[in-house]
């Protein structure tokens, strides 16, 4: 079957981003719902992106380093200065506020919050690392992607993909774009999907950690 060379490398993340836009629309039970967002992503992952999921890191201590060093980042601010996610900036029609999507009854359940987590920390890793600097950052230096060598730095490349990575967080627009940054940097260091991968999925392992032991749901947007 003929199929476009970006299909692997994007499907999976609109996947994800069209169920978290229409879950709410199905009117389905939140369990039913976290799973569907849990499972279609992933077997889009193995349908469209299997032949590019190969274990190729290049750094991994490193990488497991900068995923924790992301995490510190992204709690930094909320911890040195309560107030500040509170400014127009972070919260606006624009950005949107700080409220789990997860209800009342879903935060007390541990079926649920396990689906949340391992969607954090497996699937959205993968498919986001895929999309954001396994496939964009090429793309916008070249229509021709597979042309571009993975990790080839071009500055307009590099910074559009960090500002569009930092939209996508909403009220944690300024974590995101330090996180994108660093993401980025690390791609055009080590070349390579996977350490990023392995940096998110930190990142997302230890903010659910911390999320689930300390009650901190906002994150969880």
């Amino acid at each position: 079957m003929l199929r476009h060379p970006a299909a692997a490398w994007i499907a999976p993340f609109f996947v994800f981003i069209a169920l978290l836009a229409g879950s709410s629309y199905l009117g389905l039970p939140e369990r039913v719902s976290l799973l569907l967002i849990l499972l279609l992503p992933a077997l889009s992952l193995v349908f469209f992106s299997r032949k590019l999921l190969r274990p190729r890191l290049q750094r991994p201590i490193i990488s497991l380093a900068v995923g924790v060093a992301v995490f510190l980042i992204w709690i930094a601010p909320d911890q040195l200065a309560p107030a500040w996610r509170g400014l127009w900036l972070f919260q606006n029609p624009l950005t949107g506020g700080l409220k789990t999507t997860l209800s009342a009854a879903a935060l007390r359940d541990p079926v649920s919050l396990w689906l949340r987590a391992v969607r954090a920390v497996i699937v959205v890793p993968i498919l986001e690392e895929l999309f954001w600097r396994g496939w964009l950052m090429r793309w916008i230096i070249r229509p021709d992607f597979e042309k571009v060598p993975l990790g080839q730095y071009q500055a307009r490349a590099f910074w559009i993909t960090a500002a569009l990575f930092a939209l996508e967080h909403g009220p944690y627009w300024d974590v995101g774009l330090l996180a994108g940054v660093i993401y980025n940097a690390w791609m055009v260091r080590t070349k390579s999907v996977e350490d990023c991968i392995l940096a998110h999925a930190v990142t997302n392992g230890c903010l659910a950690a911390y999320v689930v032991a300390g009650g901190h749901w906002q994150y969880w947007l």
